[in-house]
């Protein structure tokens, strides 16, 4: 039997369109109609804990934890401020937020808890804690996604919290605030005329979520980098949540996944999908991907690579 303390996984948009004005688009409003049938899952789901990797929190020293126990504010987007405020107050478990740092320390990784009155908590997880947990109902962290780490940074970052989870005998839901392709439409637009910003965008969006409705995450984690050349997406939004949420789920093929909504949000490619462990899926293929277990830094590559190309490395000439 499989011993999953990831009760459910999700993806879901981070813009503010499904949240301050659905009503404006009906796919806007087909992606707040997604997002409620996801809340429906978590309540379901008996979790006691909701994970949230938000791709609209950069940070560039380490990874940040949000630790602040009820954090309150008023949130104003600030690509999008026309469309209103975002009040929010959540409820944050800060004591899981400093045992995931200690587990994180652990393997390797540059961690710090964030806990003051008035830090800017990000759209992405306004949004998504908002719609998902709108009554506070379960107790969330939020974690930052670090602008320079790379994959094997990332898959530890998710095994580490995995391992809080699990040392704390939670049972928890991670969700990714993140968008597919992230191009967004930059010219005056009226809002029923939302689209996807190129079919080729659309395309390797639709190949990503007939993957993730088969239950294939970790597919989808090994091909993030082909969806990034293709779809010419910023590596913070795109692979890098499929690396974290299959690192934190258990690296497998094995779930049942759903669509439940599939949109443009102003030009980019919003989805909202859970993905549930099962005991049988597709199934662990071979992959060609690295699988490290604690986070040792840079492998320089490309220092060797240059030192190569000038001659200088020892018992080389340059060839």
């Amino acid at each position: 039997m499989r011993d999953d303390v990831i009760k459910l996984g999700m993806l879901v948009p981070g813009l503010p369109h499904p949240l301050l004005c659905p009503e404006k688009n009906k796919g806007w409003g087909a992606i707040r109609d997604g997002f409620e049938v996801g809340k429906k899952e978590i309540e379901e789901s008996d979790a006691d804990l909701l994970i949230i990797y938000s791709t609209y929190w950069p940070s560039v020293l380490g990874h940040q934890i949000q630790a602040m126990p009820n954090p309150e504010w008023t949130h104003v987007d600030e690509e999008f401020h026309e469309l209103g405020s975002m009040p929010y107050k959540f409820k944050i478990d800060s004591e899981f937020a400093k045992h995931c740092k200690n587990t994180c320390e652990e393997r390797g990784l540059h961690t710090r808890t964030v806990a003051y009155d008035g830090f800017p908590i990000d759209t992405g997880s306004v949004v998504a804690l908002k719609l998902l947990n709108p009554k506070n109902s379960i107790p969330a962290i939020i974690v930052s996604s670090n602008v320079y780490a790379n994959r094997s940074e990332t898959v530890v970052l998710g095994k580490a919290l995995r391992d809080a989870v699990r040392e704390q005998k939670r049972k928890a839901v991670a969700v990714v605030v993140g968008s597919l392709s992230n191009r967004l439409i930059t010219t005056p637009m009226n809002a029923e005329n939302d689209k996807i910003h190129s079919s080729k965008d659309d395309e390797w969006n639709r190949k990503f979520l007939e993957y993730l409705e088969k239950g294939r995450l970790e597919d989808v984690s090994q091909l993030s980098r082909q969806f990034h050349q293709e779809a010419r997406v910023p590596k913070v939004v795109s692979f890098k949540p499929f690396w974290w949420l299959s690192a934190i789920m258990g690296q497998s093929n094995l779930y049942s996944g759903k669509i439940h909504a599939y949109e443009p949000i102003i030009g980019t490619g919003g989805a909202v999908v859970s993905l549930t462990p099962v005991e049988k899926g597709t199934g662990d293929l071979e992959y060609d991907e690295e699988n490290p277990e604690v986070y040792e830094g840079d492998l320089e590559v490309l220092d060797l690579y240059r030192q190569v190309e000038m001659g200088t490395m020892e018992g080389t000439d340059g060839d």
